[in-house]
């Protein structure tokens, strides 16, 4: 892969809460999978709140699940993610954001969820070509190796980098890397928690994402 020239940018998205709106799914999932493992309970938007990190297995402690059957959780819920014939749908407004930055910039993406259901999905909304680079939970390495390996395959150090999120965790990655943090406000997390892990920018709307990246920031 040809490596870019000074001063463009690459971005990189998160999934979950960026582009899908999979909140209902993650929370439905959850609680039927909790329920199999013999601890009922009735997950809310309320817990994906509290997370820090961003992750199933933080959700899995959240609701007080032994950490024993932790693994178990994680992957029967990736199970009904990956097998299912449902897919979460994108956000309003993030398809031709996607389409209009692939024009001009290179873009990654790095998530939690599986490289199945990130392909179908982004399939389905004809975005899969956008981007130069996916990293998903089934790839190794931590959150932030994957960040620097996405930064290292499509751009080189005069690269200006752009994390766009929907968690305090995005942001911490973020400024461990180096990089600068977007922080949307439609995710899993309120636009109040996000103000607390000060973010380089905060919007509140997919339009709003397109200005800052178009904008010369």
């Amino acid at each position: 892969m040809t490596k870019l020239t000074r001063n463009w940018k690459v971005i990189i998205f998160d999934f979950d809460g960026v582009l899908a709106d999979s909140l209902q799914m993650m929370l439905s999932y959850s609680a039927q999978v909790c329920l199999e493992l013999g601890y009922p309970c009735q997950p809310s938007p309320a817990d994906l709140e509290a997370l820090d990190p961003m992750s199933f297995d933080s959700l899995g402690r959240q609701l007080n699940l032994p950490e024993a059957l932790i693994p178990a959780y994680k992957a029967r819920v990736f199970e009904r993610f990956t097998s299912g014939e449902e897919l979460p749908p994108i956000f309003d407004g993030m398809t031709e954001v996607v389409s209009a930055l692939a024009v001009s910039y290179p873009l990654g993406l790095v998530t939690g969820n599986t490289s199945g259901v990130v392909r179908s999905f982004l399939e389905r909304y004809n975005l899969f070509d956008r981007f130069g680079l996916i990293l998903c939970v089934d790839d190794p390495g931590t959150r932030v190796k994957k960040i620097r390996r996405i930064i290292k395959e499509l751009g080189d150090q005069n690269a200006e980098v752009y994390l766009v999120g929907d968690a305090v965790s995005d942001i911490h990655a973020a400024r461990e890397v180096g990089v600068k943090s977007i922080a949307v406000t439609w995710g899993h997390q309120s636009r109040e928690k996000l103000v607390t892990a000060r973010p380089d920018f905060l919007v509140d709307s997919p339009g709003g994402l397109l200005s800052i990246l178009e904008g010369g920031l």
